[in-house]
């Protein structure tokens, strides 16, 4: 990823923005940071800083006023530069969204409810790959202990085989599978119980194995054309094709595993609560989490494409973000959220607010 500072004039759509609105987010983030060591590196490029850069800048964003967009646009100029990210010169990258979906589940199987979800088997290990180098920071390698060697762990295939049967890691049974799929994909949920109430669940942990796009494997099945892959697309034929559908969805080896959320949710990769339109995940390999981002991508479903530019934060990261210009926009909850995120697949950029750096001479 190359980095390069540029005024705040080329940011398309700038001044446009309401800043306040993400004030909120970037004060979350700032909390996660306090608990870290000043002399931690940001990321890896040296425009990132230390975290001692960003403890004052933290300190200044909590004296802006609620909801003030002067003094927020302000805020964010005077303390950081913009630099447009790319990579072999090229800033154009692919932004998606997620969301937090519902399921209908209950505490225990019945004959409705007889679709597992799980939580973190206590035989799974992962490993932050950056603790042993830097060249490996944001990579991570789960599995389990054979004897005295680390192996992959099972697969999807396998566990909807059987594999975790009888080890009691169910926390919640719902009604459908291809709802139990699109909540590993999307790595958190709200389930609606028979009463009426719910329970969030978050992610807790992944399986190690490798996320494949299933829309890829129905575009080489010939099941669908490229362009008409989209996540609404994709439920309505495994909706039309429950057999050939179960069989696709466990082409993709990855699994996640899941805990119970107190309280407000749902929360991402930082540890901290989401906030729908603010919050985006990302490839955390070149993007380090808590950053603010200014977006600059088009609307998902909208004719003419309209412009969607905006002021996010990086608090999450996912198994198909990959990449130095790839983003993951979080909408909300439900199913106005989910019709979002599930047509969004554009091409856009984003632009690092990074500590600004004294002018040369200065």
């Amino acid at each position: 990823m190359t980095l390069i500072r540029i005024p705040y004039e080329r940011l398309p759509g700038w001044k446009a923005d309401h800043h306040s609105d993400a004030l909120p987010p970037f004060l979350k983030s700032c909390e996660k940071l306090t608990g870290r060591s000043p002399d931690e590196t940001m990321g890896s490029a040296k425009e990132m800083g230390r975290v001692s850069d960003w403890l004052p800048i933290c300190r200044d964003a909590a004296l802006i006023r609620p909801g003030n967009d002067t003094e927020a646009q302000y805020f964010f100029e005077s303390r950081f530069d913009a630099y447009s990210a790319s990579v072999e010169l090229n800033r154009r990258g692919l932004f998606t969204g997620y969301y937090e979906p519902e399921l209908h589940g209950a505490w225990t199987r019945d004959q409705r409810y007889r679709f597992p979800i799980y939580a973190r088997p206590k035989d799974l290990l992962s490993a932050a790959l950056g603790s042993f180098d830097d060249k490996w920071r944001g990579q991570h390698i789960a599995g389990r202990l054979d004897g005295n060697k680390l192996v992959p762990y099972a697969t999807r295939d396998e566990i909807d085989n059987g594999a975790l049967t009888g080890r009691q890691l169910e926390i919640l049974w719902v009604d459908n599978p291809i709802d139990a799929f699109f909540v590993h994909i999307q790595g958190s949920g709200r389930v609606t119980l028979a009463d009426g109430s719910h329970v969030r669940i978050g992610y807790a942990g992944r399986n190690g194995h490798r996320y494949t796009a299933i829309g890829r494997e129905l575009v080489a099945m010939q099941a669908m054309k490229l362009e008409d892959v989209t996540m609404p697309a994709i439920r309505s034929w495994l909706d039309v094709n429950p057999v050939a559908g179960q069989a696709v969805m466990r082409r993709n080896k990855a699994y996640i595993f899941f805990r119970i959320v107190e309280g407000d949710g749902p929360v991402g990769a930082q540890g901290i609560v989401l906030t729908a339109g603010r919050s985006m995940a990302v490839d955390r390999k070149h993007i380090p989490l808590g950053i603010p981002l200014w977006l600059a991508t088009t609307e998902p479903g909208t004719k003419g494409k309209k412009p969607l530019r905006r002021l996010v934060v990086a608090q999450d990261t996912g198994s198909a973000i990959k990449g130095a210009v790839r983003g993951d926009l979080f909408w909300g909850f439900g199913h106005a959220a989910g019709d979002k995120a599930g047509l969004m697949k554009e091409q856009g950029a984003y632009f690092l607010m990074l500590p600004k750096r004294p002018s040369p001479g200065s």
